[in-house]
């Protein structure tokens, strides 16, 4: 047996509402009659009304099914129903004038029956329809068990956002929360109501209100709120012992990827004061749509995300390529069930090998590549140079000769900041990549447009802090940080896979961009605050130690080279640089050398070797397993052991000298 009429089959609720719908126009049609003859109605009077009522009531239904008014689920009614009944009864009145207009009296109601029945139509079907929604709403909210166990919360934020979610959650007590007061920082919103439920005023009042309301949890529904806003709610939430959780990102809600009832914890990404980033869809459209893109390491971190953002454009084609298959497999099946099967091509490939690229190349013309594969760990490639040089860089030349050979019309290489006077082994392949898709730009104008973008650290990525602090959170610390001065440049990696796309757009050829990184982020504040966001006090319940520089590491990240003219464009948040290519021939010469060393020379003699093709560079020349014990394991050396650790390597390596100014290692070379 049913609970209740929703429950019923939708034919069932079809026909319910079809009755329903028939008595109340029948209803509006006899009132209108009676107020039109002041409640007197002659006998040819009543007879002309039941003549009408045989044939108009069946027009009236027949159009409400055509603008889909007896199909609804009976507990929803909305703006866009309200309409689609409005314009079934106007028609439905029109029909009924030019009846009136063709045969006058006998045929069809008075002119003043047809307006008042037109009212009392719109407002009875309006009003039944309210009703089905207000009982629904009734059943579902008013089961009291369920209610009495859900969490009292404080919704901060009573705008578009908050109400929905405060729509959604007194609907649905499974969700476990019930909402009791709004707070916002709009004084005008104060001492009103939204959903029935009081704006009490600003956030800071939760601190008061909570004992009074019992509040057990705060909900931030502010997606558009600046970051800073947002860490002072969740510190003064903490302080007042609230858990606090958040809606999803205003991008992820306008992308359609999520709804604002999906609620998550306050993350890191909510406290480092990115702004939105605005893009010129419209052109970014007419570089993709119907065209054949690949993206290479489309499995990782940024491949897979441009994939999600490139798949939004419509290609033709989508080329995913990767040589893992576990991880191409996933952002495959993820773009399958967004809708995009028809132009997902996944590729199992290795971009060091020509003969694999060369043949979906041949198969598949791609018209734009996103170049993001890459070995991208600094500490990891530090100690096998050979391999970063083999794919960071001969891989990238290589991918740069197959897509100028088979007529790609741009190529975007994703690059790095490190690539900046870089000091490891990462950066410097990174670098001589750059430098050889600038030359290929020089020697082939009008062609293949050559371009790379850098960017900071991506939150989130593969190799980031953000997953290894908070395992380590998990686990009850510490929280192991390089330097206490150690600070970076973060980036989302939606926001950075968006600028790729905008740069790749503004490209004429040559040009490196660099994408507005923000204020740079200490290492160990972020780190503090991801304790914080854990409802735990840094230096208390969780440790955090210092464990020293790693081999290849900066303090401090850069943003840009010696003689790299900036030419700004016409987005606010990317900048080009665009300085004296290499000449093509020597750029060759200087890799084949390059190659011919990957196995023959030791480790640091293919740094020196590539200190030589990259001058700015400034390698680490201590090999791994020449490294002493206590500097190798540096797990809980503290920043004041870190010059005993300086002096120690500089009686491995003569050149290595102190830097007391930055406390980086320094060995001669100028950085720039």
């Amino acid at each position: 047996m049913k609970l209740n009429l929703f429950d019923y089959p939708a034919p069932v609720r079809m026909w319910l509402l079809l009755m329903l719908y028939a008595l109340e126009l029948a209803a509006s049609l006899w009132i209108s009659y009676e107020v039109r003859f002041d409640f007197v109605m002659a006998a040819a009077a009543q007879q002309e009304r039941l003549f009408v009522l045989i044939w108009l009531v069946p027009v009236q239904l027949v159009l409400l099914a055509l603008f889909h008014q007896l199909t609804p689920l009976l507990g929803y009614f909305s703006t866009p129903d309200l309409a689609r009944m409005f314009h079934a009864l106007i028609i439905s009145a029109i029909v009924a004038s030019v009846v009136w207009l063709a045969y006058g009296g006998g045929f069809a109601p008075p002119r003043g029956v047809i307006a008042m029945d037109f009212v009392f139509s719109l407002v009875g079907l309006t009003g039944v329809r309210l009703l089905l929604r207000a009982s629904r709403e009734t059943l579902r909210s008013g089961r009291a068990g369920e209610t009495r166990r859900a969490h009292r919360v404080g919704i901060v934020g009573a705008g578009d956002a908050g109400a929905v979610l405060a729509h959604e959650l007194t609907l649905k007590p499974g969700y476990g929360l019930f909402p009791v007061a709004f707070f916002d920082d709009d004084e005008r919103k104060w001492k009103s109501r939204v959903h029935d439920i009081p704006v009490l005023g600003a956030p800071e009042k939760l601190v008061e209100m909570r004992e009074k309301l019992e509040i057990k949890e705060v909900i931030i529904a502010m997606p558009s709120a600046s970051a800073r806003r947002v860490g002072e709610i969740v510190r003064f939430s903490r302080l007042a012992g609230l858990s606090c959780k958040t809606v999803p990102s205003i991008d992820q809600l306008a992308l359609g990827q999520v709804k604002v009832s999906q609620l998550r914890n306050v993350e890191v990404e909510d406290l480092l004061g990115r702004e939105k980033v605005e893009l010129e869809t419209e052109n970014i459209r007419q570089v993709l749509q119907d065209r054949v893109v690949m993206v290479t390491g489309a499995g990782g971190s940024i491949g897979s995300e441009l994939c999600r953002q490139i798949a939004r454009y419509n290609p033709g084609r989508l080329l995913l390529v990767d040589r893992s298959e576990p991880q191409l497999f996933q952002i495959e099946q993820e773009l399958i069930g967004l809708g995009h099967a028809h132009r997902v091509v996944p590729l199992v490939g290795d971009i060091t090998d020509r003969v694999r690229v060369a043949e979906i190349l041949s198969i598949f013309p791609a018209n734009v590549i996103f170049h993001a594969a890459a070995h991208k760990h600094v500490p990891m490639m530090e100690h096998q140079p050979g391999e970063a040089i083999k794919n960071n860089t001969l891989g990238t030349a290589q991918m740069a000769d197959l897509a100028l050979e088979y007529g790609v019309d741009r190529f975007v290489l994703i690059s790095t900041d490190k690539a900046i006077n870089p000091t490891s082994v990462m950066g410097a392949t990174k670098r001589l990549a750059e430098m050889y898709i600038q030359a290929m730009q020089a020697a082939h104008p009008g062609k293949t447009k050559f371009m790379a973008v850098r960017f900071g650290n991506v939150l989130g990525s593969s190799g980031s802090v953000i997953p290894v602090f908070r395992k380590q959170i998990a686990e009850g610390g510490p929280v192991r940080v390089t330097h206490p001065d150690m600070t970076r440049y973060f980036m989302t990696i939606p926001e950075a896979s968006m600028l790729v796309l905008q740069s790749a757009v503004q490209g004429a050829g040559g040009e490196i961009f660099v994408l507005d990184m923000g204020k740079p982020v200490k290492i160990v504040d972020l780190a503090r605050q991801m304790i914080e966001l854990s409802g735990l006090k840094p230096d208390e319940d969780i440790l955090i130690a210092f464990s020293g520089v790693r081999p290849g590491e900066k303090l401090f990240e850069e943003l840009t080279h010696k003689g790299e003219n900036f030419v700004p464009t016409g987005h606010p948040k990317i900048f080009r640089f665009i300085c004296q290519p290499m000449d093509l021939v020597e750029m060759r010469t200087t890799l084949k050398n390059l190659r011919s060393s990957l196995h023959t020379c030791e480790e640091c003699d293919l740094k020196l070797v590539l200190h030589e093709t990259v001058p700015d560079y400034s390698p680490f020349l201590v090999p791994w397993d020449k490294l002493p014990a206590r500097v190798t394991n540096l797990e809980g050396y503290s920043s004041g052991r870190q010059r005993e650790s300086k002096r120690l390597l500089s009686t491995f390596v003569p050149a290595y000298q102190m830097d007391s100014s930055t406390r980086e290692p320094s060995n001669g070379s100028d950085r720039g």
